[in-house]
């Protein structure tokens, strides 16, 4: 039977069921054929903080997102065109996100009497009319599943848990998308259980041939490769970016990198990444609690290594007073915050950005620490070299942000040339620098930057005191003298108010927008896509993103005094608007949602349009 194929130029599919269903694991192998066949993509995974969260239960419904498109995109998509429904619990807690029209793939062996009242459904909606605005395809995925592996010795039980495969195969047929890798990455991932990976890609194969000779989808669609810069390219999620970017780090400034870490959501991944890369020089210690680990990393960047300690919010309180006392002893250190929804455990597995003002101001005494923030997956790489970049150069502590939007998110990234990298090469002191060098002064600063030196222990005449009491000034002896206090203080704040960053870049293509839409972190892609909708409208309306926010780009104060409105968009109750406000008098419109979410771009389009036509 022939069947039609359709061109589309962008599908959003959502996978969704139990948290032990292999919703993630489906989607990440779906993307990653994606990124091979060339589309521009966009994932957002979305997934309960228990390991094996209760069954058949809306909470415990796990799901990934993929948008993909022959062109370049900015997210995840606002709402699936695609909804892949493993149960009763993953389409009622999905459904209100479906647009009229979108396709339901119903495992239809899940809706049983028992679990469709597990979720409150009466009757079952494949059965009623319940659903007549979206385009159903019931298919029994599990007994098809079970089925098609009859002929291998394995359980009913264990041939159930390959329905995932089945269902992957059945949308790659249906997207068109390569076979090859996925199988490879079955054979290797089961390698040692080369029975379960013949299992697993028999029933990927099977759910590919349903799709081709069923009478149930008469269309397949075909999404064309983007349009992307020449380069060579790979999926990456922010989670990887920024342990490949730490790497880059130290072998672009020649120092070792030591990663002080205790393993928490959704920060874990980069201790798990960072750890693989030993050829590199890479030292990865999991420590017994946060305390210790930013201790660690602390001391390693005493001993002339590139320091760096991962965590969420929760991490970061606790880690606070070995943070004051990098401050104080003015040596570099990364201290990585992914942030998740608060407060306390609050929801680890979703996203926020919440952690603004903890980072800025959440140690004791004048603390003052630069703080960086990744917009994209791929950016993340990009920041951790400019955190890096100001660890070392200006001798500091710097707080890169990050979120689980970020974090577990992925989309193409266009792999640098490793000579068009940063150099982030030391100087490390290595005789006295005293009158007639004849004493080492610790605190003996660096003219342009304010930067002391650094001088690694056991080098002959360059024994110095350390530690959290106050220092006096050029020689680093403990002081308690009021005039000297008061100067260090000064001191390490111009040192951190000098640091050296680019301008404040604005996106305004006519130069007549009245409206600036402001953004910090991973807001930027919802907010370029949001304005891109706006502007395609015939709104005016201008775009700009920080990626400093401490300290802030020079220009700053002008761009937003520049225009009469000014929308600044944040996964929290406005933290950056409340900063900008104190900083520059300039009366920012805040818009705020906590919901453990990204912004849809529909919304934030909304947004800007009412705050264009309130002018």
């Amino acid at each position: 039977m022939t069947k039609q194929v359709q061109q589309l130029d962008r599908v959003i599919i959502r996978f969704a069921g139990d948290s032990g269903d292999g919703m993630q694991l489906t989607g990440d192998r779906f993307t990653a054929e994606t990124a091979k066949f060339g589309n521009d993509l966009s994932t957002l995974p979305n997934f309960p903080a228990e390991i094996r969260a209760p069954a058949g239960t809306l909470p415990g419904v796990s799901s990934f997102q993929l948008h993909f498109a022959d062109h370049d995109i900015l997210t995840p998509g606002d709402a699936p065109n695609v909804l892949v429904a493993m149960n009763p619990a993953a389409l009622k807690a999905n459904l209100g996100d479906l647009p009229r029209g979108a396709d339901i793939i119903a495992n239809t062996d899940e809706f049983t009497k028992r679990n469709l009242q597990k979720v409150g459904y009466t009757a079952n909606p494949l059965e009623d009319d319940s659903l007549a605005e979206w385009r159903v395809h019931a298919v029994p995925l599990t007994s098809l599943t079970v089925k098609a592996l009859e002929g291998f010795d394995v359980s009913k039980k264990d041939a159930e848990r390959a329905k995932n495969m089945f269902a992957l195969g059945l949308l790659s047929w249906l997207y068109n998308r390569p076979t090859d890798a996925t199988i490879r990455f079955l054979e290797e991932k089961f390698a040692k259980r080369p029975e379960i990976a013949k299992i697993n890609i028999a029933a990927f194969r099977a759910g590919w041939n349903y799709g081709e000779t069923t009478e149930s989808f008469s269309v397949s669609y075909e999404v064309k490769p983007a349009k992307l810069a020449p380069g060579l390219y790979r999926n990456i999620s922010g989670n990887q970016a920024l342990a490949y970017g730490l790497i880059a780090a130290s072998v672009r400034s020649g120092l070792p990198l030591f990663l002080g870490s205790y393993p928490i959501t959704p920060a874990s991944d980069i201790l798990h990444e960072l750890s693989k890369h030993k050829n590199f020089g890479i030292k990865t210690f999991q420590a017994e609690d946060e305390i210790a680990g930013v201790g660690a990393a602390l001391g390693a960047s005493f001993g002339g290594a590139l320091g760096v300690t991962t965590t969420s919010g929760p991490g970061m309180a606790l880690k606070a007073e070995t943070v004051g006392l990098a401050v104080t002893t003015e040596l570099p250190l990364i201290i990585v915050d992914v942030q998740r929804a608060g407060p306390s455990t609050g929801m680890p597995t979703k996203t926020e950005q919440a952690d603004l003002l903890m980072a800025m101001f959440g140690r004791n005494g004048e603390s003052p620490v630069p703080v960086v923030a990744a917009a994209t997956p791929s950016d993340c790489f990009d920041t951790a070299l400019e955190a890096a970049r100001i660890a070392l150069r200006y001798r500091t502590p710097v707080v890169l942000l990050s979120d689980g939007y970020l974090a577990n998110g992925s989309e193409p990234w266009r792999v640098p040339d490793t000579a068009d990298l940063p150099d982030l090469s030391v100087d490390f002191a290595t005789e006295p620098n005293g009158e007639n060098g004849q004493a080492f002064l610790p605190f003996k600063r660096d003219p342009e930057t304010l930067a002391r030196p650094w001088a690694i222990p056991g080098t002959a005449g360059l024994e110095h005191r350390i530690g959290g009491i106050e220092k006096a000034d050029v020689t680093g002896n403990i002081s308690y003298d009021p005039d000297n206090h008061d100067r260090m203080v000064r001191l390490r704040q111009a040192k951190v108010d000098g640091i050296e960053v680019p301008p404040l870049a604005v996106d305004d293509p006519d130069g007549d927008a009245r409206v600036l839409v402001l953004g910090w972190g991973s807001t930027y892609g919802p907010i370029a896509a949001a304005v891109r909708r706006v502007r395609r409208a015939g709104g005016k309306v201008a775009q700009a993103h920080l990626r400093h926010l401490n300290p802030l780009p020079a220009n700053t104060g002008d761009v937003l005094r520049s225009y009469d409105k000014v929308l600044l968009p944040e996964i929290n109750l406005g933290q950056m608007a409340m900063v900008l406000r104190a900083r520059f008098l300039v009366d920012v419109i805040s818009y705020n949602r906590v919901r453990g979410l990204p912004f849809k771009a529909e919304e934030l389009a909304g947004v800007i349009q009412d705050v264009i036509d309130s002018e």
